[in-house]
């Protein structure tokens, strides 16, 4: 039990000199002596504390001039061996443990703080890139109403009444396809895409149904498209405008 006990102590001894706790000019010999100083006069073991009064952790070397002050170790003394009671190496153990834990502690704080500085970062980076994409949003919605004015300008307008047409009717005609053309590209430039979604399935996020059409009287299955009053418009894959249709009812 002696042996166990000494060999324990000095592991902690070992570890607390390769800390810096210990002075290179001390050398602490430990021995376990129920006689040693470690007692006061009235037979109660000295206590030991490596914090101060305020709360704040000690030096190593005022932690071993604590000890030495307790033992009444002399200045002239410090060249020779002195014993090292067993509270005061209590104590480190104590200490120790307790920083283990707060640096785990702390070590939770820092990963947890970390991680929730990253997510703001992120959602800080996605939020400008989102505004940069859809700062022209407005702008185009604005815009589609001159879109479905000439769509209904180019679409009025059949393939025999060109070939009777005038020049004049024909130029007209072709300007306002050209300023469409135009028109549309410069949505795409803006990443503004016209979306026509005749015969596809009816999706209520990207389409707006306006009126049923029976099953007898449509050629598309029930639940899908069959005509479209207005197209829809997408912005970066967000629905700018839903598609005014007409949906296939049983």
């Amino acid at each position: 039990m002696l042996s166990r006990t000494i060999a324990r102590v000095g592991s902690v001894v070992g570890r607390s000199a390769e800390a810096g706790l210990l002075s290179k000019s001390s050398r602490l010999s430990v021995a376990l002596n129920s006689t040693q100083a470690a007692e006061s006069s009235n037979g109660s073991t000295v206590k030991f504390e490596l914090k101060d009064a305020k709360g704040v952790r000690l030096s190593g070397d005022a932690y071993v001039n604590i000890v030495r002050e307790r033992l009444a170790v002399k200045e002239g003394e410090e060249g020779q061996e002195w014993q090292v009671p067993h509270p005061a190496f209590d104590a480190l153990v104590k200490e120790y443990d307790s920083l283990i834990e707060e640096g785990k502690e702390w070590k939770d704080r820092y990963t947890r703080a970390l991680a929730e500085t990253e997510n703001v970062r992120r959602r800080g980076t996605k939020q400008v890139e989102d505004t940069k994409v859809f700062a022209v949003q407005g702008f185009c919605k604005d815009l589609l109403e001159v879109a479905d004015i000439l769509d209904l300008a180019v679409d009025s307008v059949k393939e025999e009444q060109l070939k009777t047409a005038s020049k004049d009717m024909k130029d007209l005609y072709d300007g306002v396809k050209m300023t469409k053309t135009v028109l549309l590209k410069t949505f795409a430039k803006h990443g503004l895409q016209p979306c026509n979604p005749i015969g596809e399935q009816f999706d209520p996020n990207l389409h707006e149904a306006v009126f049923q059409v029976p099953k007898e009287q449509a050629k598309f299955e029930v639940g899908h498209i069959e005509h479209v009053m207005k197209i829809g418009y997408i912005l970066k894959e967000r629905p700018v405008r839903a598609a005014q249709v007409g949906v296939v009812k049983e």
